[in-house]
């Protein structure tokens, strides 16, 4: 762990005060809460946990980006989301102190505030008007869960594609600004979408020869976002 130090702490509050979970706050209500959370940091591809490990904690991006996501047996991972900074995880096991339902690991060098179900419940029992706000955030994971599970099952690849890379373009924005650019492999694409790689990266030559994206390995930039917007809404009525 990293002490607490005021230009994390700043970091920390900048990102966390328009969070779902503490934009409802008080200003003295979000610095008691960050005076309980202590400061971790992981290198890239690192594991943060693993599915069936004690959840005794839950976290917050800081800098970076952590892949959530479960393997079966035979090895086969599929991505359930990407966290950005400012996001929060690993909430479902912290509230009900059983196992990890998912794996999290390090895209990046990353920067996460973890803040332990100890101190969470002892938050909690002196600000019981949180309690909605826990359930705001539960409600939120579970339907961007949904929708995905919808969009893998229902929807033609491009259109869900094209959807996971808008959203994934906007969770990147900063200052309210729309990024245009992500950072993520045709592999991890696939994941996320359920999906080969060899068959993202087909989809990502089409809308390139279209002049609707640039690729240039992991990175991917939108050059006509209206055009991509219409292909991720045109089977909208599917799901």
């Amino acid at each position: 762990m990293e002490p607490k130090s005021p230009q994390t702490l700043e970091k920390a509050r900048r990102l966390l005060a328009s969070s779902l979970f503490l934009r409802d706050f008080a200003p003295e209500e979000r610095n008691a809460l960050l005076a309980r959370c202590q400061v971790g940091t992981y290198a890239a591809g690192e594991t943060i946990f693993l599915m069936g490990d004690p959840g005794d904690c839950m976290m917050a991006v800081l800098e970076g980006a952590i892949r959530i996501s479960v393997t079966s047996p035979a090895g086969k991972q599929i991505v359930l989301t990407i966290m950005q900074p400012g996001d929060f995880f690993g909430e479902i096991a912290l509230l009900d102190g059983k196992e990890r339902t998912a794996d999290a690991t390090a895209m990046s060098a990353s920067v996460v505030a973890i803040l332990y179900r100890r101190d969470l419940v002892s938050f909690l029992d002196e600000h019981p008007n949180g309690w909605p706000k826990v359930v705001d955030v539960l409600c939120e994971r579970l339907r961007r869960t949904t929708l995905q599970v919808s969009e893998v099952a229902l929807l033609d690849l491009p259109v869900r594609l094209a959807k996971a890379v808008l959203r994934f373009t906007e969770r990147n924005a900063e200052d309210g600004k729309v990024n245009d650019q992500i950072q993520l492999s045709q592999r991890e694409l696939g994941n996320i979408v359920g999906a080969t790689r060899e068959s993202v990266n087909k989809c990502l030559r089409e809308w390139q020869r279209a002049g609707m994206v640039k690729t240039d390995g992991a990175n991917i930039k939108i050059l006509n976002r209206a055009d991509l917007q219409d292909l991720a809404e045109s089977d909208d009525s599917r799901i």
